[in-house]
């Protein structure tokens, strides 16, 4: 008998104990995180928020509790940021006046997680360096900003559409010449039914409502910020219920923007069918990223396990024929 009969017959006699060992061995490999480098095809999602002031009315309800539609849009960024599996990549930037501030480049939602949600949390009206709102030209500067990144995106940008001053044929901006119109979502955000808009000091302390007279100035969301201590202690509302300046949702506006740029636009509703309409999206650009091997090597280790059962099942499929 050679040496190779002589190793099958061990092999044979001894199947068992091999194949727990190379179950062992795929397990340990599972362990070590096994991972090989491919350019693959990810969702890539710019969040932009609008946070502007009119983001400030109070319209919008998170856990049965009321909240204002800059809280509401956190909380669906974030709801977005947790259904996104792993290997989506998020950017997160502001809208206010007539540009986009880009707060951070594409960060891989898994691996930072905290740092995405931190900022996320710290999205507030402050942070808008003037208080005017001007979407169209806030389109232009997020295709800027699409330059910049370099990277193809699908921007979800969340806004009440409310615009100051408001937009006519005067002051619209042309938007037929937009390249990334396909990549554009208007996320609607804002009740239906008008209401009025928080004012706050320097602090961030409220203070009352915006009222008529500020939007026949500058538009309710058109006070310069650009020193924010001019508001301290105590800015000017209204005065009272009726003088105060009125804000919903511009579905219809926002529609309207969409078909003009061939984008899209949704109501952010917290409900699967947005979430899910969002991840429905097709992947916006290429990476190169990590790909885990692990499943590979716990889908082997399971199979060396039942292999140990195969031929005590063939010989009683063998015996039952019989």
């Amino acid at each position: 008998m050679n040496h190779i009969t002589k190793l099958k017959v061990k092999l044979q006699e001894n199947y068992e104990t091999v194949l727990y060992l190379c179950a062992a061995v795929f397990l340990l490999l599972a362990l070590i995180k096994p991972e090989i480098q491919l350019k693959q095809e990810v969702h890539n999602y710019l969040l932009i928020a609008d946070v502007s002031q009119s983001m400030n009315a109070e319209d919008m309800k998170v856990n049965n509790l009321p909240v204002s539609r800059l809280v509401y849009t956190q909380y669906l960024m974030r709801e977005v940021v947790k259904t996104s599996p792993c290997g989506t990549y998020v950017s997160v930037g502001a809208f206010s006046a007539e540009n986009v501030a880009l707060l951070f480049m594409p960060l891989e939602v898994c691996a930072n997680l905290d740092i995405i949600n931190d900022t996320i949390d710290h999205l507030e009206w402050r942070m808008s360096w003037s208080g005017n709102s001007r979407i169209t030209f806030g389109v232009k500067a997020a295709e800027a900003t699409f330059d910049y990144l370099n990277i193809p995106a699908q921007m979800l940008f969340f806004t009440d559409g409310d615009e100051a001053p408001k937009a006519n044929s005067i002051n619209k901006l042309d938007l037929s010449g937009v390249r990334i119109g396909k990549n554009v979502i208007f996320v609607g955000v804002g009740g239906h039914e008008p209401s009025p808009i928080k004012r706050f000091n320097a602090n961030n302390e409220f203070v009352g409502y915006w009222g008529t007279d500020a939007a026949a100035d500058t538009g309710a969301v058109g006070a310069n910020y650009a020193d924010a201590s001019k508001d301290d202690p105590d800015p000017v509302v209204a005065y009272s219920e009726f003088d105060r300046y009125l804000s919903k949702q511009e579905a219809g506006y926002l529609k309207g923007l969409a078909t003009d740029i061939k984008g899209q636009y949704v109501e952010g509703l917290d409900a699967p069918a947005f979430y899910q309409f969002v991840q429905s999206q097709a992947p916006a650009a290429k990476f190169i990223t990590a790909y885990s091997l692990r499943w590979l090597y716990l889908v082997l280790a399971a199979l060396a396990v039942l292999a140990t059962y195969l031929p005590d099942l063939l010989y009683r499929l063998k015996h039952k024929k019989a």
